[in-house]
C-alpha cells in the first residue's frame, strides 16, 4: 500500500514548469483586466486614477480572488493547467481544500502586500523629513529581505517542486492536479514528417538562390523550341527582328550579341548584368558585345511589316 500510494504521488506531482506556467498567466491575465479597466477612463481628464490606482488594483485583485482562489481553490492559470491548492498541513492522505483562514492571509499577503508597497511609495515620494526617511528606509530593508526570501525560496522551489512562492510556503498550500493528469501518446510518424519536411524546407532556402532561374529557363526553352534556318544573315535578322527573343514584344532600341537574334536593349543589359555568363535563350550563344542593330536592317524590316 505504501509503494502504491508512493507512485500515485510521483505520478500526480505537479511539473514545475507548470507551477511557474500558472503564476504567468496569472499575471498575464491582471495586466489584460488592469488596461481594460483603463481604457475605460481614456476619455477622461488624464491622471484620473494616478492617486487611486493602488487602492483600485487592490479592488479588482480583490474581486478575482472572491471567485478564483475562494471559491474554486485556484487561481485562473491553475485552472487552465488543470491545478489547485491543496492544504498541505492536513494530515489526511485525500485531498483536502485549503481553510478559510489559509484563503483569507492568502488575500492578505499577495493583494495586501502589494497594495502596502505601492501606497508607501507614494506616501514616502515627496516627505523629505528625517522622520518618513528613516520609515523609508525600515520599508526598504523589510521588502529587501523579502524579495531575499523569495529568492531563496525560489532556489529550494527548482530542487524541490514544492511552493513555487514565499506566500505558498509560509502558509502551507501547494499546487496538485485536479484530476489525476492522462499519459499522452506520442506519434512519432507525425513528428518525423515534421523534420523531413522542416529539413527539406531549409535545404530549398539553402539552394535556391545559388541556381540562376533566368539562365535554366533560357537553357530549357532552347531545347524545347530548336533554332531552324541559316545563320549570320540580314534576311534572318529581319525576320527575327520582329520580336525581342526575351520578352517577345516589340524590340525597344533593338541591339545584338553576335548571333541572329534580336534584342531589346533593356532586356539584354539586364540579363547582361544579372548574369556576366548570359547566353542567348533561342540558339545559346555567349555574348561577345551588344550592339546596336544597322539602320539598314531595321528600315527594311519597317518597310516588310
Amino acid at each position: 500500500m505504501a509503494s502504491k500510494e508512493e507512485n500515485t504521488k510521483r505520478t500526480n506531482r505537479v511539473l514545475r514548469i507548470s507551477q511557474l506556467d500558472a503564476l504567468e498567466l496569472n499575471k498575464a491575465l491582471e495586466q489584460l483586466v488592469w488596461s481594460q479597466f483603463s481604457q475605460c477612463f481614456h476619455g477622461f481628464k488624464p491622471g484620473l486614477l494616478a492617486h487611486f490606482e493602488p487602492e483600485v488594483k487592490a479592488f479588482l485583485w480583490l474581486f478575482l480572488w472572491r471567485f478564483t482562489v475562494y471559491s474554486k481553490n485556484a487561481t485562473v492559470g491553475q485552472s487552465v493547467l488543470n491545478i489547485q491548492y491543496k492544504n498541505d498541513f492536513s494530515p489526511k492522505l485525500r485531498y483536502q481544500p485549503p481553510s478559510k483562514n489559509q484563503k483569507l492571509w492568502y488575500a492578505v499577503c499577495t493583494i495586501g502586500g502589494t497594495w502596502l508597497e505601492e501606497r508607501c511609495y507614494d506616501l514616502f515620494r515627496n516627505r523629505h523629513l528625517a522622520s518618513f526617511g528613516k520609515a523609508r528606509q525600515c520599508v526598504n530593508i523589510i521588502v529587501g529581505l523579502l524579495k531575499l526570501s523569495g529568492l531563496i525560496n525560489f532556489l529550494i522551489f527548482l530542487q524541490r517542486g514544492k511552493f513555487a512562492t514565499l506566500t505558498e510556503r509560509l502558509l502551507g498550500i501547494r499546487s496538485v492536479f485536479c484530476k489525476p493528469p492522462n499519459i499522452r501518446e506520442v506519434g512519432f510518424e507525425y513528428m518525423n514528417r515534421e523534420l523531413l519536411w522542416h529539413g527539406f524546407a531549409e535545404f530549398l532556402i539553402f539552394l535556391l538562390p545559388l541556381i540562376n532561374i533566368q539562365k535554366l529557363k533560357a537553357k530549357l526553352s532552347s531545347w524545347c523550341i530548336p533554332l531552324t534556318g541559316a545563320p549570320n544573315s540580314d534576311n534572318t535578322l529581319a525576320t527575327n527582328g520582329k520580336q525581342c527573343s526575351l520578352c517577345g514584344e516589340w524590340p525597344t532600341m533593338p541591339h545584338t550579341i553576335g548571333c541572329e537574334h534580336i534584342f531589346c536593349y533593356y532586356c539584354v543589359k539586364s540579363s547582361f548584368l544579372f548574369d556576366m555568363y548570359f547566353t542567348c535563350p533561342k540558339c545559346g550563344a555567349e555574348v561577345h558585345s551588344v550592339q546596336p542593330l544597322k539602320s539598314g536592317i531595321e528600315m527594311s524590316e519597317v518597310n516588310a511589316l
